[in-house]
């Protein structure tokens, strides 16, 4: 399978999926799949069906594809995780990023890997936590 349909295909997966969806996560991923993102370092589609549903166990998870990218190496695609946690009053979190994966010749991905700010988009809104990184990155930053 030529690698923009692929990516393409990969990305309706994403934008589209479920928890539900993570039962047939092997049409779109082989069985031996890397996936990593700033908290997993998996290998397996099993894994990294236990990863993606972790989203849904602790709210409700959307994937929007920004814009994609595909070169003769891999595919990328920039994307807005948006999710509303279960059970609290608080505003949904909004992380953006880029997944940049590569593709088996039958256009299923053998590794997805998620780049993304977890310091400025996670760590930093969690009480104590965000307090101590914002501390310690102001004394990091150029000019302090």
């Amino acid at each position: 399978m030529e690698l923009r349909a692929a990516l393409d295909r990969y990305a309706r997966f994403y934008e589209t999926m479920s928890r539900a969806d993570l039962e047939t996560l092997d049409r779109f991923v082989t069985e031996d799949v890397r996936f990593k993102d700033p908290f997993n370092d998996v290998t397996g589609v099993d894994a990294m069906a236990r990863c993606l549903a972790m989203a849904y166990d602790h709210g409700t998870p959307k994937f929007e594809v920004l814009d994609r990218a595909a070169s003769e190496r891999a595919g990328y695609l920039l994307w807005r995780y948006t999710s509303t946690p279960k059970g609290a009053s608080v505003p949904a979190w909004i992380v953006e990023g880029m997944s940049e994966v590569r593709f088996a010749p039958d256009g299923r991905a053998v590794e997805h890997i998620d780049h993304w700010d977890s310091g400025e988009q996670f760590y930093l809104r969690l009480p104590i936590i965000g307090w101590l990184v914002g501390k310690v990155r102001a004394r990091l930053k150029v000019g302090a």
